[in-house]
């Protein structure tokens, strides 16, 4: 079973912190440590990498960034979604764009349906 990164999660845990009028709530999913924002998913911790979500219309230029990995869900591209790897964000400069880049988002996402599950 993977784990995820604690130094990283403790840099993206105080780098909201200083985020004013922000709902944050840590969830662990699937080895994951997802960040949620004002009740939504804003950016999670994978191993030692960032899973970022973001407007999907930034593709291209998100991919061009150093440490990108493509996310592939059932084999496909999974547009408005990536990793980026330790290289992209040792950087303090990109570790800040790449999670104003999740804030930025997270402010015009949906939020998920909540599931009901049955009895």
């Amino acid at each position: 079973m993977m784990t995820y990164d604690m130094s990283l999660a403790n840099r993206v845990r105080e780098f909201l912190a200083e985020i004013p009028n922000i709902e944050v709530e840590e969830k662990e999913m699937f080895a994951v440590l997802n960040f949620m924002v004002n009740g939504k998913t804003c950016v999670c911790v994978s191993g030692e990498n960032l899973m970022l979500p973001f407007d999907p219309n930034l593709q291209e230029e998100i991919a061009a960034l150093k440490g990108y990995e493509m996310m592939l869900m059932k084999g496909k591209e999974y547009k408005g979604y990536c990793y980026i790897n330790p290289e992209g964000f040792r950087d303090q400069k990109y570790f800040e764009y790449f999670l104003n880049l999740c804030l930025d988002y997270n402010k015009v996402s949906k939020k998920s349906k909540k599931k009901i599950s049955p009895r």
